[in-house]
């Protein structure tokens, strides 16, 4: 065997141990962005848990406004209705993902501020636990989609990182997208006294 050869063979076997490593730390990457977004998800799901229980107490107050209920309920549907597997994390679909959770969101704070209206709703223990509730989920949607925006960073980072970025494009390694605020949160609310 000659030398010329010899280092071939050593060159390719480096270049081969380098990549099968590359190629597994991705995949781990991959997982934990997986896994990030099912903790997402799940706590997103638990927010569209408590909302039928939600509305229904709601309900039981006299002459309720209707039109809220009906708009709590809606978006909830089309919140529910968005369903973003691992793989379809492209920036595109996560503003349509957000877009719904946001509209939810809006739906849940016009309710809570009609609440105001109806002392005996705001003095029933079943709806101030529920209450509760949904602000202890809403700080833990926020908190898990820090945690998927933090894991994704590191997954991006790797996908684009040279030499690594070449065996992302071989093996099928895309960017995943980010949480971003609203265009509604990047306006400061007018406050009027």
């Amino acid at each position: 065997m000659s030398k010329t050869t010899l280092i071939v063979i050593v060159v390719l076997a480096i270049f081969g141990m380098y990549g099968c490593s590359t190629y597994n730390g991705l995949v781990s990457k991959d997982e934990t962005v997986n896994n990030a977004w099912a903790n997402v998800q799940s706590a997103y799901q638990r927010r569209a848990d408590l909302i039928p229980n939600l509305v229904n107490t709601v309900k039981g107050a006299a002459d309720f406004e209707k039109s809220t209920l009906t708009a709590v309920i809606e978006a909830r549907s089309k919140a529910t209705s968005i369903q973003l597997k691992p793989d379809q994390l492209t920036p595109e679909n996560m503003q349509k993902f957000q877009a719904a959770q946001d509209q939810l969101s809006g739906s849940l704070s016009r309710l809570l501020v009609s609440v105001e209206q109806y002392p005996q709703l705001k003095a029933n223990q079943n709806f101030l636990e529920l209450q509760a509730q949904l602000e202890g989920t809403e700080n833990r949607i926020k908190v898990e989609r820090d945690r998927f925006n933090e894991v994704v960073k590191g997954y991006n980072q790797s996908v684009r990182t040279f030499p690594a970025n070449i065996f992302a494009g071989m093996f099928g390694f895309a960017q995943k997208g980010y949480f971003e605020a609203s265009q509604a949160a990047q306006t400061a609310p007018t406050v009027k006294f």
